[in-house]
């Protein structure tokens, strides 16, 4: 059996290492594009790689996929953050896992994982082609015909795509017969044009509750960073996720509500207390709060008891409903993941197969499956490679 692996990224390696455990006999061909493989892996997580989530429940560990949530559920059964942590290790790669649910290697290098994967292919004979592009693939009778960037054309009997977010990938598919939901942008920071704001810079409030005007059902908590173009930290990746397309559509034109926190517990009116001083808030950094105080129209020189009850309520409004125009979208670090891909339509997720085209299988982000930040995207990638992997039969 000879087959075909289109793709040189955390999935293809997977899914080429998984064919040639299960197939020792087959000439397993890994075809790159490029002339090195595992590009985004090595720039995952600041250099060290998420490898996973501490998730081990599946049903749990889907509903950290905005897309694909529910075709994922049988998946994991099959092979999920428990197996990959026990594949690495078993492989020599030992892993930590952070008091946030992360999973690092614990030479907190993401080469571990790069030599991990290169060394292991390998060692089962994986035939690794770099430099390669895939011009155009047909099906022939029984057989794949692909022909090669450098001309030459090769037989195959079966072929996994593992291209990613690659529009030479989504082409492959579609030409043989594959519906692809458009890719939009996903995990991704907000630019908002706002100089007092961003007059911040640097300043984060570790839980806090982030929404887009009228959708509520998409609000998400967690730490908020100001940064010199708007805002970033794990609440805002999660919004920019889960709203990926809503926000795609509306050209990253939108507004944004920002809970700090919740003011209940406000200082009480009797306090001669200069307002403007120390945040009463131990979550609210002092910046941020003499920010917050002064957007309510608020005199940097009051005293809590100067203040009339409109003044109550309008700094309330802003500590519980901060508004912000977005005006475009930034980036997060080089960790970009596209939402959109394969139609989970045309997938038999038992074997990762087209049904569409016997022999074609499909791993990684090529699918429209996404998560959010924090290793859930990886785990997608390990998981359709081992599933495809194994299922060459």
């Amino acid at each position: 059996m000879k087959v075909l692996i289109i793709g040189g990224g955390a999935a293809g390696f997977f899914s080429a290492i998984q064919c040639k455990t299960e197939n020792p006999d087959a000439q397993v061909v890994l075809a790159e594009k490029a002339t090195s493989v595992l590009a985004k892996v090595k720039i995952s997580g600041g250099g060290r790689c998420n490898v996973t989530h501490a998730c081990f429940d599946p049903r749990d560990l889907s509903g950290f996929y905005p897309r694909g949530g529910k075709a994922v559920i049988g998946l994991f059964h099959t092979f999920q953050s428990r197996d990959t942590m026990a594949w690495f290790e078993c492989h020599g790669v030992p892993l930590k896992i952070e008091p946030d649910g992360r999973v690092f290697p614990v030479s907190n290098s993401s080469q571990s994982i790069v030599d991990c994967l290169c060394n292991t292919a390998k060692t089962l004979g994986v035939q690794l082609w770099t430099g390669c592009g895939i011009n155009s693939l047909s099906r022939e009778e029984a057989h794949f015909l692909a022909t090669l960037s450098d001309g030459n054309s090769h037989r195959f009997d079966r072929v996994i795509l593992a291209t990613g977010s690659s529009r030479a990938g989504y082409t492959l598919a579609e030409k043989l017969g594959h519906t692809i939901v458009p890719p939009v942008p996903s995990l991704f920071t907000f630019t908002i044009q706002n100089s007092d704001l961003r007059a911040l810079a640097g300043v984060s409030v570790q839980q806090a509750q982030v929404m887009i005007t009228g959708m509520p059902k998409l609000a998400q908590y967690g730490p908020i960073l100001i940064t010199h173009w708007g805002v970033s930290g794990p609440a805002i990746i999660k919004l920019s996720a889960w709203a990926a397309r809503e926000v795609s559509a509306c050209s990253y034109q939108f507004e944004i509500k920002i809970t700090w926190i919740n003011a209940e517990n406000m200082l009480s009116t009797n306090s001669k207390k200069i307002i403007s001083g120390d945040s009463p808030f131990p979550e609210i950094p002092s910046r941020l709060w003499r920010y917050l105080v002064r957007k309510s129209d608020i005199s940097i020189e009051a005293r809590w008891c100067d203040l009339t009850s409109k003044s109550i309520n309008k700094l309330t409004e802003t500590l519980e409903s901060d508004r912000y125009k977005v005006s475009g979208k930034g980036v997060f670090k080089e960790e970009f993941v596209t939402a959109g891909g394969i139609s989970l339509k045309e997938v038999n997720f038992k074997t990762m197969e087209s049904t569409l085209c016997p022999g074609l299988h499909f791993a990684g982000e090529i699918l429209d499956i996404d998560g959010i930040t924090g290793g859930f995207n990886f785990q997608n990638a390990w998981t359709t490679g081992y599933i495809a992997g194994s299922s060459l039969l």
